[in-house]
């Protein structure tokens, strides 16, 4: 029946009826929307969910370490064990850390995606600074977000341009969006330069809290800039970053599944990153390993490993512009927002963590990024490209005594 002059355009409820429907008898958005997140509806089960997440590489046979690492630490077993269990265990909790967020992204809007990721993608970083902090330990601190960064732009990067030069002579991306990034990298560089600067003009004792204040406005600056990356990156300029031969796979679990997941992961890597901190110490005297070796070195090799996988296999099926992101999108990260919030973290509660790096790290640091820079200015990539980052991670490598 059509409605007429007459009659209501909107259908009368019925006395009693307080139920929220829209007009034609279904639960109204307001009350759907929130639970259409959760929905599991042509989602996979519950049982299929952690069916994949736990058996769905090969990767995950490195959980068995979780409690021997639990083990190792609370009978005190000897330290070489404690801090390979722990290193071992922490690999392919990142690894589902990553996974976790990317099945959660799959069914969230661009932005909340890029968000999300944004949060998590170095969880582990995060989660394994902290820990350091809270511990007093500020040069595993320091060498470790350092050593997180140089791996991603020059090992990472460096190995899969070698990768992709090895499926075809040259590899093209979206140049403004390198070049975007390479920028912001730059800026986070010149950061933790102008505090080296500043300590090496001063020679008075006052120097140090000049040398907090800067480090806390810098890191406040640079949490603001990254802020504004990513409405850039997510938003207006979007259309930069994306690939254009990226196609959306199927999800592998339920949305609430994957929730639960982040959040038990996040809470025992907290752990083992706790347990692997503590031991770090006396390894390093009992075995006489640098402890800036395991700082930049290994440290980033637990967090980064199956990240750096993901790269070097984008790289083969030419899909620069997602290697370009995992390499220099993550660096950004943790040079614009872990290392500030760490910095922040520190401030409150009482642990003066400042940007003020080594000489010989800050050095390191800013000729990475000018390579960098150089080599993806042009919008293009082959296997010589890559040898010579891999060759400079080297050579960084064996000067970590």
């Amino acid at each position: 029946m059509s409605p007429t002059e007459t009659t209501s355009l909107l259908p009368q409820r019925q006395n009693g009826d307080s139920s929220n429907h829209d007009i034609e008898g279904h639960p109204s958005q307001q009350s759907s929307g929130f639970t259409s997140f959760f929905k599991t509806e042509g989602q996979p089960t519950w049982a299929e969910s952690y069916k994949w997440f736990f058996f769905g590489t090969y990767f995950n046979i490195l959980l068995v370490f979780i409690p021997l690492s639990f083990a190792a630490h609370h009978l005190n077993w000897d330290v070489a064990l404690r801090f390979s269990f722990s290193f071992l265990a922490i690999m392919p909790l990142a690894k589902l850390l990553g996974d976790s967020t990317e099945q959660m992204s799959a069914k969230l809007g661009q932005t909340l995606a890029g968000l999300l990721n944004a949060s998590f993608g170095n969880a582990v970083e995060i989660i394994v600074g902290v820990a350091a902090l809270l511990q007093d330990e500020l040069r595993i601190v320091q060498t470790s977000m350092l050593g997180s960064i140089l791996s991603n732009i020059l090992l990472v990067l460096g190995c899969s341009f070698l990768a992709a030069g090895y499926e075809r002579k040259e590899s093209k991306f979206q140049v403004t969006a390198a070049q975007t990034s390479s920028s912001l990298m730059t800026l986070a560089c010149i950061t933790l330069v102008i505090p080296a600067a500043y300590q090496s003009s001063q020679s008075s004792p006052a120097s140090e809290a000049g040398l907090l204040l800067i480090s806390r406005g810098t890191s406040i600056l640079l949490l603001i800039v990254y802020c504004a990356y990513l409405y850039f990156q997510l938003k207006s300029h979007a259309d930069l970053f994306e690939s254009t031969t990226a196609e959306p796979e199927a999800p592998k679990m339920n949305t609430l599944s994957a929730a639960v997941s982040l959040l038990a992961v996040t809470v025992v890597t907290s752990f083992c990153a706790d347990y692997l901190v503590a031991s770090i110490e006396e390894f390093a005297e009992r075995y006489h390993v640098p402890k800036p070796f395991i700082g930049l070195i290994l440290l980033p090799i637990v967090a980064n490993a199956a990240e750096h996988v993901t790269s070097v296999w984008m790289a083969m099926k030419d899909q620069m512009e997602l290697t370009i992101t995992i390499c220099v999108g993550s660096s950004i990260q943790i040079a614009s927002l872990v290392v500030p919030l760490l910095v922040i973290v520190g401030w409150a509660t009482g642990h003066q963590l400042t940007l003020f790096f080594a000489n010989f790290e800050t050095i390191i640091l800013f000729v990475s990024v000018i390579l960098v820079n150089t080599l993806i200015q042009d919008g293009k990539s082959n296997y010589m490209e890559g040898l010579m980052l891999v060759a400079l991670y080297i050579v960084i490598s064996l000067s970590c005594q």
